[in-house]
């Protein structure tokens, strides 16, 4: 697999960090001090815009403005171009959303996580990982479906996705994406979420975690060099609804009721 494909398959949607965490933290189920290290991993993350700052912070120090939310207050979006349930209207934060394909969404403003890449040096690539505050105005999100029915919805889109795939011969033309297809016929996932999600939101975090990281590596590699255009579509059109069906999957989970 190469580099690129390794990283697609490895990366995951940092707002679901971010929200399930911060979540977990407001229910009391995880102390602060823990909040920025779990939410960046082994990453650096910035914070630009922060009510109360007037420059890029750390991490640590922009996390205080959630103190007054409460949990269910604070949800995860997974905007697609068509596609943009749970942010406001048209506007800056929406674009920066639609663009990064994810958010942080609260009743009074939504954090976008942007990754900008460097180069030191030496000749060294790194990237780091700036959350841009945009304010909103009494924002309430729209309805979104639970974990069961989500969990339903993406069973049957992971079947009919498979189905379609294997009349593509799929392993021939692309087995970068074939091999990495076989993850989820593994029972185990490093996916896990905070204290307080109870194991049906786990379990379909878990699952739905690995469906977005292949699907990643699907739209890194897309169309393929083997692949004639009238089989480039058929790809596309057999995933699309699988991936409408992770994206709901994981905002389901994310945003599923705490248990204190």
């Amino acid at each position: 697999m190469s580099p690129a494909a390794d990283a697609a398959v490895r990366t995951a949607r940092r707002s679901t960090r971010f929200v399930t965490w911060v979540r977990a933290w407001r229910a009391g189920l995880v102390p602060f001090d823990e909040l920025a290290d779990e939410i960046a991993a082994d990453e650096e993350h910035l914070v630009a815009d922060a009510p109360g700052t007037w420059t890029d912070v750390p991490l640590p120090q922009a996390l205080p403005v959630f103190a007054k939310l409460h949990p269910d207050e604070i949800r995860l979006v997974l905007p697609a171009p068509g596609d943009p349930r749970g942010l406001p209207g048209p506007g800056e934060l929406t674009g920066a959303a639609l663009l990064a394909g994810e958010a942080v969404m609260t009743p009074s403003f939504g954090v976008v996580p942007q990754v900008q890449r460097h180069v030191s040096g030496s000749g060294v690539e790194f990237e780091t990982v700036l959350w841009r505050f945009f304010p909103v105005e009494d924002f309430r999100p729209v309805f979104q479906m639970g974990a069961a029915e989500a969990e339903s919805e993406l069973t049957v889109a992971l079947g009919e996705a498979t189905a379609q795939l294997t009349k593509l011969d799929i392993a021939q033309w692309k087995p970068e994406l074939a091999g990495a297809l076989q993850a989820l016929r593994r029972p185990e996932s490093t996916a896990t979420l905070p204290p307080g999600f109870d194991p049906r939101a786990r379990r379909l975090f878990a699952r739905a975690g690995v469906l977005d990281q292949v699907l990643a590596l699907a739209d890194l590699n897309a169309p393929g060099a083997a692949v004639n255009g009238y089989e480039a579509q058929q790809r596309d059109a057999a995933l699309r609804p699988l991936t409408n069906a992770c994206r709901q999957a994981l905002v389901a989970a994310c945003n599923s009721p705490l248990h204190v």
